[in-house]
């Protein structure tokens, strides 16, 4: 096997094992590549597995990349498997929300905005991965930081939070803001099934 080949091989064996997206350093760690190779491979990778014929792909997620079945299969490998759909309440999407615009964020800070407790529907993101501790707040009590991570932008099939509904906020108050926002949040969250 040629040496380029190799390095193909290797780092599309890397992205097709793992269930996290790899950074560029966790790629190059693993397959004792430089970080220029890697970026060529990737390249590559991406534009191989765009072909219309292949079912999966090498995508982007985050600063990350993983190799996932293409959105058009995605029926025929559900009826395979054949999840439970676990989708979030409006409550958790609002709250979802919230800490997605506005973090890091307290959960008092979520409270504040909602005008409800939210210490279960934050739990409950925190459980499923969809928001993470980010610190602590220099305040008195120094309550926790909250904050989305990879799996949120996983979830929602983004790349990052710059993709993030903003058009038509900006004349809102904030209640209209969130409410259309976790109602979008929703859309995509649909979109998926």
């Amino acid at each position: 096997m040629q040496y380029v080949e190799k390095i193909r091989a290797t780092v599309e064996s890397l992205l097709f094992i793992t269930n996290e997206p790899l950074t560029i350093a966790q790629i190059c760690e693993l397959a004792e590549l430089e970080e220029d190779d890697v970026l060529d491979v990737l390249d590559w990778l991406i534009d191989d597995y765009s072909d219309a014929s292949k079912g999966i792909g090498v995508i982007k997620l985050g600063d990350g990349y993983i190799m996932a079945i293409k959105q058009d299969y995605l029926p025929y490998v559900e009826k395979l498997y054949r999840p439970q759909i676990s989708t979030l309440s409006m409550a958790a999407l609002e709250t979802l929300a919230i800490i997605a615009y506005k973090q890091p964020v307290t959960r008092g800070e979520v409270e504040l905005i909602r005008g409800v407790k939210s210490d279960k529907i934050i739990q409950n993101l925190h459980a499923r991965e969809l928001i993470e501790e980010q610190g602590r707040k220099d305040s008195p009590g120094r309550p926790i930081l909250y904050g989305t991570t990879r799996k949120f932008l996983q979830y929602f099939n983004i790349e990052s939070l710059d993709e993030l509904p903003t058009s038509g906020l900006a004349h809102l108050d904030m209640a209209q803001a969130e409410q259309l926002v976790a109602e979008e949040l929703k859309l995509i969250e649909l979109e998926q099934k």
